[in-house]
């Protein structure tokens, strides 16, 4: 396809881009896209109700603590996280500290007189928010990822800069997500796509759940989860843009030296 839209991360996979291009194309035709989509996790009509049928799930209610992407189609299951006395954690876009996370409570933004409906906006919630390490973070039950595009049996893509992948690759090598720990969506109708339009490569995370203002698709994803990083597929550029990779890379090599003594 001539006209792909050129993001930051395009041209890793070109079939990919291509996808994420019609997606974009199609959300912004259809009159289903909040804001420009192109280049974003794009915020789409409806997120509002997704959030809300996201909330009946079980998943949801019995989530005590949710790791959620920072995106803008995300910021009303933000919200009602903080609403529902969840604790929060949100990845610091594009992973630029080393201290990767922020954690928000209710308890404590009420405690300093701020709205929790400030808070869930990406930008404040890194004003509010506590900076955490992996070790002072808590276990997670429930992560929600934002996706451009996703499939039926759990295949998604998001802007192909492959933080997804890594934050949970992450806080996988820290025992913070099992392997059963629901990963879950909320997106148009229109970003879901045939399987075959969505190949999946073997560091990539698949979806349990796909939710939309419509359906819950429960995606019985037979992908297999990575365990870890996967130290082979992390591209330069990663390691010079995103501290923590060099730092948890020195860690590995030390602890494989220290294996081999």
């Amino acid at each position: 396809m001539s006209n792909t839209i050129k993001t930051n991360w395009s041209g890793y996979h070109p079939d990919k881009d291509n996808l994420r291009t019609e997606i974009w194309s199609l959300l912004k035709e259809q009159g289903a896209a909040i804001g420009d989509p192109f280049g974003h996790i794009p915020n789409f009509v409806g997120a509002q109700q997704a959030a809300e049928k996201l909330a009946a799930l079980p998943i949801w209610q019995q989530a005590k603590a949710i790791k959620c992407n920072p995106d803008s189609p995300q910021i009303p299951v933000r919200l009602r996280a903080l609403q529902e006395g969840k604790r929060l954690y949100m990845a610091v876009p594009r992973l630029t500290s080393t201290r990767c996370f922020v954690e928000l409570t209710a308890e404590d933004l009420q405690q300093r007189n701020i709205l929790l409906e400030d808070a869930a906006s990406a930008n404040k919630a890194l004003t509010y928010g506590r900076l955490v390490t992996f070790e002072e973070m808590q276990p997670i039950d429930l992560v929600m990822v934002g996706c451009v595009a996703v499939t039926r049996n759990g295949g998604r893509t998001g802007k192909g800069a492959g933080f997804a992948d890594l934050e949970l690759a992450m806080l996988y090598e820290f025992g913070l997500v099992q392997p059963d720990t629901p990963i879950v969506t909320t997106v148009h109708p229109l970003q879901i796509v045939e399987q075959k339009c969505l190949p999946m490569q073997s560091h990539d995370w698949a979806l349990n759940w796909v939710v939309t203002s419509e359906e819950i698709i429960e995606t019985k994803t037979i992908y297999r989860r990575p365990l870890g990083l996967d130290w082979d597929s992390i591209r330069s550029e990663q390691y010079q843009k995103i501290p923590i990779l060099r730092k948890l890379k020195e860690q590995f090599a030390k602890q494989q030296a220290l294996d081999e003594s």
